[in-house]
């Protein structure tokens, strides 16, 4: 029997965006990512377990009583190369792959080959190697923009419909673009002592990265997320304070200037960084870990963010497989509830695993709408 608080029942496009921006009445959204399981299937050529076989992803979304954070929003947006930039790939063998950008002023390359166990692909030769690389690649943000496509966000509104409010994340941040996009932890941590091309790098990054904020701002999309993975084991308090924080003051500047909700994705260990959260300008962050899967309490956690600050997430990944009791999981989702509410997008830290049980999800959702209801 359903209520008239059941995800199944209620529009949760609108349901997000009461949360987020405070128009809920204390009511919790559950929104858990469990895209990854889709993935992994698929890449295994398994289909999902009955009765999900030959539903689609939005399907089993509202099957399950959830809402997604649709980051297919993403795609609207779109880099704008300068004129005489050319890009193409060339398969080097059966499992490489070299990504090839040609700008007026040189070449830039990334040597990439797949995995056997994911789609992820691997990096063999990055993007960024050489002092030079970093000053050609300073040009190219220098001189590219953005653009907003209309047609891909009919597509993906067609697609998910109203079972969340359009969101996107951002392209990472100073050091953790370094890290994870362009050079590689290691190979990144050098440059930033010894390369006096850094500087003007991370300029022409974040100019870059305002113009796709006007562009942003400019858009109907109100749910804006940080996509940026902070984990203090290699981004430390210093380098924190040094080349996150007043990039994170001025983004949020601007976003807020056009009453976009914002978040990060804090999702590793994260217990050094915790103390920043209320500094950094952010109405909320995504994915923080609690243990038994992270290195901080949910009573840290919530310590740290206070009553200013939302939690996206709370429920650890692990908690989903069979190696944790259900009644492990309720108690956390009751606990996570009873922290964080109403400053809270409840959902998975970070996705479900793909030896996850799909059926904790509904789980979840109907103690969450059993909260709703009271």
């Amino acid at each position: 029997m359903t209520c008239p608080t059941d995800h199944t029942q209620i529009d949760l496009w609108q349901l997000h965006l009461d949360v987020a921006y405070g128009r809920a009445q204390g009511r919790v959204i559950w929104q858990p990512r469990i895209l990854a399981r889709f993935t992994d299937k698929r890449f295994f050529g398994q289909p999902l377990p009955a009765p999900y076989t030959e539903r689609s992803e939005p399907e089993v979304y509202h099957s399950l009583g959830c809402s997604n954070r649709i980051y297919e929003y993403n795609d609207c947006f779109k880099w704008v190369d300068p004129p005489g930039v050319r890009r193409w790939d060339e398969q080097i063998d059966a499992t490489h792959i070299l990504h090839v950008i040609d700008t007026p002023r040189g070449r830039l390359t990334e040597l990439v080959r797949r995995s056997p166990n994911s789609w992820y692909l691997i990096e063999e030769k990055w993007w960024i190697d050489t002092p030079e690389d970093m000053r050609l690649y300073t040009w190219l943000l220098d001189h590219s923009t953005w653009r907003w496509d209309q047609a891909v966000f009919d597509s993906v509104k067609a697609q998910w419909g109203r079972i969340g409010a359009p969101t996107m994340f951002m392209p990472r941040v100073t050091v953790q673009e370094l890290y994870i996009d362009k050079m590689g932890v290691e190979r990144a941590i050098l440059a930033l002592y010894e390369w006096d091309a850094v500087p003007d790098y991370f300029r022409a990054l974040n100019e870059n990265q305002y113009r796709l904020i006007d562009v942003i701002n400019a858009s109907p999309i109100d749910i804006i997320n940080f996509g940026d993975n902070l984990h203090c084991e290699t981004l430390s308090p210093k380098l924190f304070e040094k080349y996150v924080l007043q990039v994170y003051h001025e983004r949020t500047r601007r976003l807020h200037t056009a009453g976009k909700f914002v978040h990060s994705h804090w999702d590793g260990k994260v217990k050094a960084l915790l103390k920043y959260a209320r500094q950094c300008g952010l109405d909320g962050i995504e994915a923080i870990t609690p243990v038994p899967q992270g290195d901080v309490t949910l009573e840290e956690t919530k310590a740290a963010l206070g009553d200013d600050v939302f939690l996206l997430d709370g429920i650890p990944a692990v908690y989903f497989t069979e190696n944790f009791s259900e009644e492990i999981l309720i108690e956390c989702t009751e606990r996570v509830i009873k922290l964080f509410a109403p400053k809270l997008i409840l959902g998975i830290s970070d996705e479900i695993a793909s030896n996850g049980d799909i059926e904790r999800v509904r789980l979840v959702g109907k103690i969450v709408d059993d909260y709703n209801g009271r």
